[in-house]
C-alpha cells in the first residue's frame, strides 16, 4: 500500500542530505496524498482537512438545487408496492450515466452499481429504497407551496434516492478515491408487506458474503438509527358457511369471531422498555348487510427491538385468535362453526449495532465534525437485515424536514437539506476504508 510512510522512505532515499525532521516528511506526504484524492486520514475531523473531501462537500451544497429537481422527477415515477420496475430502470440509467461499474438489476429488482476503490474490500453498501407505501393509481404529481415540495413519497424515500445519487456525483466531481469499494443499491420491498425482500435477496443471494459495512438513507431530517425494530405480520382469515341474516340466524359469524379477537388484542399489556407494540391495521369481509358472512380477515402488525418481547406478544396474539374462535363457536352451540387460519406474511428480523461499535462512533464523529447535533434512535429499516446478521449497519436520514410520511399529504421542506448530503458523503468516505 502506498502511504505517507512509504513516501517518506522514498524521499529520504532520493534526498539523503535533505535533513529535516521525520514529522515534516510525514506531514508533507499526507498533504500530497490528500491533494491528489488518495485519502488515508482515520477520523472524520481529519478527513475534513482533505482538499478533495472539502471539494465534494462544496459540490453537494452547490448542486442541491438540481438535486431537488431530481427528487421531484424521481417521485413522479410511480413505485407502488411490488411494482418498482419503472423507477428501478431509471436508477439503472442514472447509475450507468454516473460511471458506476457492473450496473445490474438482480432477480428481486434491486439496482446495483459499484464505485471501485483501490481495493475490493472493505465493501461498503450504500442504499436507498425504491418503493413507496402508496397503491397503484395514486396521484404522485409533486406540488410546490413556496419552497415546500408536496407529494406521496417525496421524503420517504425519494429523498434517500436523491442523496445517494448526489453522493456519487460529488465524489466524482471532486475525484475522490476511496481505499475500499462503495456499492450503491436502490432496493425494493422496504415498505409494508414488501417484507424487506430486497435486502434479504441482497444479503442472502446477490451479494452474499461480500458486504462488510452497510448504510441506508431513509426519510428526512438528520437521524441515525442503530437499533432495528423487528416485526411479525399476520393475515388472519376467519371462515364459516355463512347464510341469511334472518333465516340462518344462530350460526357462528366469522366477523363476530374476528371482533372478539380484536377486543382481546386490544387488551394486551406490553413492555414500554423495550418498546413493544401491536396494531390491527386492516380488516375486511362479508358480502351484504343482510348476510352472515362466510369469510372475514384482518392484518396485524407486532413490533419490538427485543426478540424475546416480540416472541411473547406473538404468542399472546395466536392464543387470542384461537380463544376468540372457540368463544364464538360456543356462543352459537357450534352451529355452522367458524375456523381460522393465521398466515405469517411478514417477518422483519430485529437487531442492533452497538453504540460503541466503530460504525456508530464514526457516524457520531461525522455529525460532530459537521456540527450536527444527533441522538441515536431505533426504527424499522433496511438495516434490520444486516444488523440481524451481525454486519455493521446503520440508517441515516437524508436532511431537510419532512412531514406526513406515508400519507397523501407528505411534504418536504428543503431548508439546508444539503447538510444531509454532506453528512452522507463524509460518512461514506470514512467507512470505505
Amino acid at each position: 500500500m502506498f502511504n505517507s510512510k512509504t513516501l517518506l522512505f522514498h524521499v529520504k532515499q532520493e534526498f539523503p542530505l535533505f535533513h529535516v525532521k521525520q514529522a515534516f516528511f510525514t506531514l508533507f506526504a499526507g498533504v500530497w496524498l490528500a491533494s491528489v484524492g488518495i485519502i488515508f486520514a482515520q477520523t472524520p475531523a481529519e478527513l475534513l482537512q482533505s482538499p478533495p473531501i472539502r471539494a465534494a462537500l462544496e459540490a453537494a451544497q452547490r448542486n442541491e438545487p438540481a438535486a431537488l429537481e431530481e427528487q421531484v422527477r424521481m417521485c413522479e415515477i410511480p413505485a407502488p408496492p411490488f411494482k418498482e420496475e419503472v423507477r428501478g430502470q431509471e436508477l439503472k440509467r442514472l447509475f450507468e450515466g454516473l460511471g458506476l461499474k457492473d450496473v445490474r438489476i438482480d432477480k428481486a429488482g434491486n439496482v446495483i452499481g459499484v464505485r471501485p476503490g483501490r481495493a475490493a474490500h472493505p465493501n461498503l453498501v450504500f442504499s436507498a429504497h425504491l418503493d413507496t407505501v402508496f397503491p397503484e393509481g395514486t396521484d404522485v404529481k409533486v406540488k410546490r407551496e413556496g419552497g415546500v415540495l408536496k407529494g406521496p413519497g417525496i421524503g420517504d424515500d425519494c429523498r434517500g434516492l436523491t442523496v445517494m445519487l448526489s453522493v456519487i456525483r460529488a465524489l466524482n466531481e471532486a475525484h475522490v478515491e476511496t481505499p475500499g469499494t462503495i456499492t450503491f443499491v436502490a432496493d425494493v420491498g422496504e415498505e409494508g408487506l414488501g417484507d424487506l425482500r430486497g435486502m434479504k435477496s441482497l444479503f442472502y443471494e446477490s451479494l452474499k458474503g461480500q458486504i462488510d459495512k452497510f448504510i441506508s438513507v431513509d426519510g428526512t431530517g438528520l437521524g441515525i438509527v442503530h437499533i432495528g425494530v423487528g416485526s411479525n405480520r399476520y393475515r388472519v382469515t376467519f371462515k364459516g358457511p355463512g347464510g341469511h341474516s334472518f333465516g340462518a340466524f344462530g350460526m357462528a359469524n366469522p366477523i363476530q369471531a374476528m371482533g372478539r379477537a380484536i377486543a382481546k388484542i386490544d387488551a394486551f399489556e406490553v413492555p414500554t422498555q423495550p418498546k413493544t407494540t401491536f396494531n390491527v391495521g386492516r380488516v375486511g369481509g362479508g358480502t351484504s348487510v343482510n348476510a352472515i358472512p362466510f369469510e372475514a380477515w384482518m392484518e396485524v402488525d407486532m413490533r419490538s427491538s427485543d426478540p424475546a418481547s416480540l416472541k411473547a406478544v406473538d404468542t399472546k396474539f395466536n392464543a387470542a385468535v384461537k380463544e376468540a374462535v372457540e368463544e364464538e363457536n360456543r356462543r352459537w352451540n357450534n352451529r355452522g362453526p367458524v375456523t381460522v387460519a393465521a398466515e405469517l406474511v411478514g417477518v422483519r428480523p430485529a437487531g442492533q449495532t452497538a453504540k460503541d461499535s466503530p460504525i456508530v462512533q464514526t457516524a457520531l464523529g461525522v455529525s460532530r465534525a459537521l456540527k450536527i447535533e444527533e441522538v441515536l434512535r431505533e426504527g424499522s429499516t433496511d438495516s434490520n437485515v444486516p444488523m440481524n446478521l451481525g454486519i455493521p449497519a446503520i440508517t441515516i436520514s437524508g436532511g431537510g424536514n419532512g412531514t406526513g410520511a406515508h400519507s397523501l399529504n407528505e411534504a418536504f421542506d428543503p431548508k439546508d437539506s444539503w447538510r444531509g448530503t454532506q453528512r452522507a458523503i463524509l460518512l461514506a468516505v470514512a467507512l470505505a476504508r
